[in-house]
């Protein structure tokens, strides 16, 4: 949902950006590699060590790297079936770093071994919503579903949470509780996007099945 409605929004506000880094010779590639470096650096130098405000102030300011390397493709002229490749790819790098940061606080510091583990199943459940689509589309079907938490919606939930749960370092109560809040949101609505999916592709899968069975011409 947030894909749909802020994205337009964000590129227009990042193009300008995009187009100097053009001018000064940058690939969009550099672009992905950079940003989830920036984002890797954020969730797993920060998070585990509670340092949740300044986290997603780190992580935040690489993560916007995700529409600037596309932005930079289109202005280009260019389409690079290795972009959209490391681009799907460091998605997922990124998005594990951040649940797999705030896995490791709850683990140690934290001590809470259920949220460790909830943050776990978001991290896992997120992969497994992005490759529904993916090897839906693969065989040749649309996957025409969007779901009701996708990566827009994880990461916007989950960082302002943590941003907001580190505030609590500067003295401001019982502000901590917004980030097990998240997480729990984010399981659940995965949870739910992939039961969506499934859902979508197995429909799917039966139409085009019974469009290229024997016969199906001959009784259509």
């Amino acid at each position: 949902m947030l894909n749909k409605y802020a994205r337009a929004f964000f590129t227009r506000v990042l193009t300008p950006f995009a187009a100097f880094l053009l001018r000064r010779g940058v690939s969009p590639d550099a672009v992905t590699l950079i940003g989830t470096a920036g984002v890797m650096a954020g969730a797993l130098v920060f998070f585990p060590r509670g340092e949740f405000f300044w986290g997603t102030i780190v992580i935040t300011l690489f993560v916007f790297s995700d529409l600037v390397d596309g932005n930079m493709a289109r202005q280009a002229g260019v389409f690079s079936r290795w972009g959209a490749f490391l681009d799907s790819t460091l998605d997922r790098v990124a998005d594990s770093a951040v649940f797999g940061g705030i896995a490791l606080w709850y683990a140690g510091t934290g001590n809470d071994n259920v949220l460790c583990a909830v943050a776990i199943f978001c991290l896992a459940s997120g992969q497994v919503v992005s490759y529904t689509k993916a090897r839906g589309e693969s065989i040749g079907l649309p996957v025409a579903v969007n779901g009701l938490v996708e990566r827009a919606e994880r990461l916007v939930i989950t960082l302002v949470a943590a941003g907001l749960a580190g505030l609590h370092g500067f003295g401001v109560p019982g502000i901590g509780v917004l980030l097990p809040i998240a997480l729990w949101a984010v399981a659940v609505g995965s949870l739910v996007t992939l039961g969506q999916r499934v859902v979508t592709v197995r429909r799917e899968a039966a139409e085009a099945d019974a469009a290229t069975a024997p016969g199906s011409e001959a009784t259509s």
